[in-house]
């Protein structure tokens, strides 16, 4: 389960780089042409690409019924002996971090003592007050469950003014479940801490995050309300404490200065600008729903492989006693170069996919003019001679009378 798992994981890495690598430069190059809360929802595209990119194969139309088929055994002498140790190193950083993101947040909610907060000027306050000496700063604290804690003192650091627009900040998190947002994000970058880009993205994510939230509270605030709730930030900032935690946060200097930037610029967005990149977003996902559509003019069978690179045999797989079948679509190019890989079928799911996609895309066939678009080959790797594969792709002739 776990090889399968990570086994998807790579294959979905240059995808997910590629995402979080856009939206870094909105975040980075952009940003002041762009509204903040524009860029901060433009994050749902991470999941929606992967979403549509790993549509099940069968939902796509398939033209041509030729398939070619090839079989595949164990060979010990070759196998990776290395890979159950790859899968084991990943399986423990990864539960380990995890354990250790969980512990902290537990040790720190343990350590809050919290007290209501019943003063008059807070009872019109929807969300529950509390009150900590353990914060130094302004929190909302839980995941499914929100409060937002003030440290005790936190009378002497601000103005009733101020205060107000702190809470309305904060009063934004709890509204978008920013907290559940963090933990979600925080559990996949864990899950993807071998990507460094992941980790950039995690960051990026949170700077945004705290960035549209300003922008939403300082919608329709004067001049002198945004230099004091600026004032009010800094001073948040001071107190601030970061680390591996899901609760938002007033970030570190930089970040600081970021977003006492992005203030002044908060009316400056581009609607040309905002626009642009609405539609060419939609045009990217659109890409990812209708990729690999057939485009067949030709007969498979008239192509023929010159080279054929035959799958390892999965080495857990083997040991378990495991046969099954993969059915693979393919491009092949003019130059006779494999590409456009993926899975239509699997019979186990995820056990032989990876190593079939990297064994095919090292074919080679003989060039062609015009190459040949959603070709077939169905893999089959058997423990013996004696398995018999079966088809996993159904084959109907249609005539008309």
């Amino acid at each position: 389960m776990l090889d399968a798992f990570f086994n998807w994981l790579l294959d979905q890495q240059l995808l997910i780089s590629s995402a979080i690598m856009f939206l870094l430069l909105l975040e980075r190059k952009l940003l002041s042409q762009l509204s903040a809360r524009l860029v901060y929802t433009l994050w749902a595209l991470l999941p929606i690409s992967l979403l549509l990119a790993n549509l099940p194969e069968h939902l796509k139309p398939i033209q041509n019924d030729f398939i070619s088929k090839l079989t595949i055994t164990p060979n010990t002498a070759i196998m990776p002996q290395f890979t159950l140790t790859w899968f084991a190193i990943y399986g423990f950083i990864s539960a380990a971090l995890l354990i250790t993101a969980v512990y902290f947040h537990y040790r720190f909610l343990a350590k809050l003592q919290l007290a209501p907060i019943t003063l008059d000027q807070h009872s019109n306050q929807s969300m529950r007050l509390y009150q900590s000496n353990q914060v130094s700063s302004p929190m909302v604290v839980g995941v499914i469950n929100t409060k937002l804690v003030l440290p005790t003192n936190y009378q002497s650091h601000y103005n009733s003014h101020a205060l107000a627009l702190i809470l309305e900040h904060e009063s934004v998190h709890i509204k978008r479940k920013d907290n559940l947002i963090n933990a979600i994000a925080l559990s996949a970058t864990i899950l993807l801490w071998f990507n460094p880009v992941a980790w950039l993205g995690y960051a990026s994510l949170r700077r945004i995050q705290e960035l549209s939230c300003d922008e939403q509270v300082l919608k329709n605030k004067s001049t002198e309300q945004r230099i004091l709730y600026s004032k009010a930030l800094v001073n948040c900032a001071s107190f601030s404490r970061t680390g591996l935690m899901a609760y938002s946060q007033y970030g570190d200097k930089n970040t600081m200065l970021q977003r006492l930037n992005q203030i002044k610029q908060i009316d400056n967005s581009s609607f040309i600008a905002k626009t642009a990149l609405v539609i060419f977003t939609a045009g990217m996902l659109s890409s990812f729903a209708i990729a690999k559509q057939p485009m067949s003019v030709e007969k498979t069978k008239d192509y023929q492989a010159v080279m054929r690179v035959e799958p390892i045999y999965p080495i857990q797989a083997a040991e378990q006693g495991i046969s099954g079948s993969v059915v693979l679509k393919y491009d092949i190019l003019p130059s006779g170069a494999t590409s456009n890989v993926s899975v239509v079928s699997a019979e186990p799911e995820g056990v032989f996919n990876r190593e079939a996609i990297r064994a095919l895309k090292q074919w080679q066939y003989a060039p062609s003019e015009s190459g040949f678009k959603n070709a077939l080959v169905q893999l089959d790797f058997a423990l013996d001679e004696n398995y018999q594969a079966k088809d996993l792709i159904e084959k109907i002739k249609v005539s008309s009378k």
